[in-house]
C-alpha cells in the first residue's frame, strides 16, 4: 500500500521518554553516538573539581535567592542537597552514571535526584562556560597555596643544609670546570633564591587568576538581575571579570601557571643534575639517603639516584604541557570552544608533577650528607686560586688584562711541572712579575680567597652567614 505521508514532511518523531537525556538534548533529533559519548566525556579527570564546583554552586544559589529568582525555601532545599552531594563525594559514595558528561552535570543530576525538579533551577543564569572557568580559578587558588607551602619546606631543607655545612669550602664551577672556591652553604642558598622567585611567579599568577567569571553566562552575560559583586564576596574573589566574552574564553591564567611550573621544574632539574653528578663515584661530593635511592636488578653494588633522575625526566613532561596549551589556544576565535576541555588534564598533571617533585626533593635534601674531605680537597687543586693572583697584581697597579696573561703563564708552568699554585715559592712567582711580594703567599690559601668575597651576595663567610640568618628568620 502506498504511503500517504507527504514528501518533505518535517514532523518530528516523538521520543519514548526523556529520561537519561542530556541537559541540552531538546534541540536534537537523535541520541548521541556512543563513540562521541566516550570521546567528549571529561568526568574521568575533571571530577577532582567537585569541591570547588559545589562551592561555586552554593554561592550561585545564594545569589539567585538574593535576586528573587529562587525563594528562600527553594534555596534552602538546594543548599541542603548540594551539601549532601558534597558528603557523598567526600566519602566516595557518589555513584557516577554512564551518561555523566562531566563533574558539573553529574552533580546537577544527583542534586535533582535528591531534591526533585527544583534541582533544575540551580543552573538559571549560568552556563558551564562560566561555571568551569570559575571552578578552575577556585581550584588553582588552593593548589598554588599548597605548592607555595611545599616550596617553603624545600627552602627550609636547603637552609638547614647551609647551616650544617657553614664553613665547608667546595669548588665553584663554570662550564662544569673548576673555577673558584665557594662555600657549600653559598651553593645551597643559591637554590633558596631560585625557589623564592618561583614562589613569586606563582603569587603573580594568582593576582590575575583571582578574578571571578561567574555571571558571564555562555558568552554574553545573563538576563537575570544577579549581583556579581555579592557572588564574588561569597567566593572571596577580590574582582569580577569585565567582559563576558573574555571571561569564558580566557585561559591565560592556565598558561601563566604552566609557565611558572615549567620554570620551577627547570630549577629542580638543575638541582637534580648536580645531585646525580655529585653522588657519582667520580665526584663523591654527597651521599644521598639510601631510602631515596634504588638498586640494580643485576649489579649488586649499584646505588642509583632514581629520584633526581625522575625529576629531571618529568621536567620535559611539564614543558610539554605548557607548549600543548599554547598550541591549543593559538587559533581559537572568541569565545568558548570545546578545545578548551584540553586545559584540565595538562594543568592537573603539571601541578601533580611539580607538587610531587618538590615534596620528595625536600625530604631528600634534608637527608643528604656532604662528603667534607672530598669537597675540600677538590677546592685545593686545579688552579682554583689563579684569579686571586691576577687580582693581587691588579692591586699592585697592573691592568687586569696584563695580569690575566701573566697568571695564565704561571698556570701553564704549574701544569708542565705538575704542581699547584700554592706550592710555588716567591722566587718562582717573581720570574713572571716583579710586583709579587711576600704578602702574595696570603693570597694562595682557599680560606683567604673565600674571606675576600665579603660584599653582599659574595661567598665570604660573613656575607653568607648574614644571608643564612635572614633566610632562617624569613622561613621560621
Amino acid at each position: 500500500m502506498k504511503s500517504t505521508r507527504r514528501r518533505g514532511s518535517t514532523k518530528p518523531k516523538a521520543r519514548a521518554s526523556t529520561k537519561g537525556l542530556k541537559a541540552w538534548a531538546g534541540r536534537f533529533g537523535e541520541e548521541t553516538n556512543r563513540l562521541v559519548e566516550a570521546f567528549t566525556a571529561s568526568v574521568q579527570f575533571d571530577q577532582r573539581l567537585y569541591s570547588w564546583d559545589i562551592q561555586g554552586s552554593l554561592a550561585h544559589c545564594r545569589t539567585l535567592q538574593r535576586a528573587g529568582i529562587l525563594t528562600a525555601t527553594e534555596a534552602k532545599t538546594l543548599i541542603r542537597g548540594l551539601e549532601q552531594v558534597q558528603a557523598e563525594l567526600d566519602r566516595k559514595r557518589f555513584r557516577f552514571h554512564p551518561g555523566d558528561e562531566d563533574i558539573h552535570m553529574a552533580i546537577e543530576r544527583r542534586l535533582t535526584e535528591l531534591v526533585g525538579p527544583v534541582g533544575g533551577k540551580l543552573h538559571t543564569g549560568r552556563s558551564r562556560n562560566d561555571q568551569v572557568a570559575t571552578d578552575l580559578r577556585l581550584y588553582l587558588r588552593d593548589m598554588l597555596a599548597t605548592l607555595r607551602s611545599r616550596l617553603e619546606a624545600l627552602q627550609r631543607a636547603f637552609v638547614s643544609q647551609a647551616r650544617a655545612n657553614l664553613g665547608i669550602v667546595m669548588p665553584g664551577y663554570t662550564h662544569l670546570q673548576r673555577a673558584q672556591p665557594v662555600l657549600v652553604s653559598h651553593h645551597w642558598l643559591a637554590y633558596v633564591e631560585m625557589l623564592e622567585r618561583d614562589k613569586g611567579r606563582l603569587a603573580d599568577a594568582l593576582v590575575r587568576l583571582n578574578v571571578m567569571p561567574l555571571g558571564s553566562g555562555a558568552l554574553a552575560g545573563t538576563n537575570y538581575p544577579v549581583d556579581r559583586q555579592y557572588t564574588a564576596q561569597l567566593l572571596s574573589f577580590p574582582a569580577v571579570s569585565q567582559n563576558s566574552l573574555d571571561a569564558v574564553s580566557d585561559r591565560d591564567f592556565v598558561v601563566e601557571v604552566l609557565a611558572a611550573l615549567a620554570v620551577l621544574m627547570m630549577h629542580l632539574s638543575r638541582l637534580s643534575e648536580e645531585l646525580i653528578l655529585w653522588a657519582s663515584q667520580e665526584f663523591r661530593f654527597v651521599d644521598l639517603p639510601d631510602r631515596f635511592c634504588t638498586g640494580s636488578s643485576m649489579m649488586p653494588q649499584k646505588k642509583n639516584p632514581d629520584v633526581p633522575e625522575l625529576v629531571r625526566g618529568k621536567t620535559g613532561r611539564v614543558y610539554g604541557h605548557l607548549m600543548g596549551m599554547l598550541t591549543t589556544l593559538k587559533g581559537l576565535p572568541l569565545s568558548y570552544n570545546r578545545d578548551m576541555q584540553e586545559d584540565k588534564e595538562a594543568l592537573f598533571d603539571a601541578l601533580d608533577t611539580a607538587q610531587a617533585s618538590v615534596e620528595v626533593l625536600a625530604e631528600l635534601v634534608q637527608g643528604l650528607r656532604v662528603n667534607r674531605p672530598v669537597v675540600e680537597q677538590a677546592a685545593e687543586v686545579g688552579g682554583m686560586l689563579a684569579t686571586e693572583l691576577a687580582d693581587y697584581l691588579v692591586l699592585k697597579g697592573l691592568p687586569f688584562r696584563e695580569t690575566h696573561a701573566i697568571v695564565g703563564q704561571i698556570v701553564r708552568y704549574c701544569i708542565e711541572k705538575r704542581r699547584e699554585l700554592a706550592d710555588l715559592s716567591l722566587g718562582e712567582l717573581k720570574r713572571f712579575a716583579k710586583q709579587f711580594e711576600a704578602d702574595v703567599m696570603e693570597r694562595l690559601t682557599v680560606q683567604g680567597a673565600i674571606e675576600r668575597k665579603s660584599q653582599t651576595g659574595g661567598t665570604g663567610r660573613q656575607a653568607v652567614a648574614a644571608r643564612l640568618v635572614a633566610w632562617e628568620k624569613r622561613l621560621a
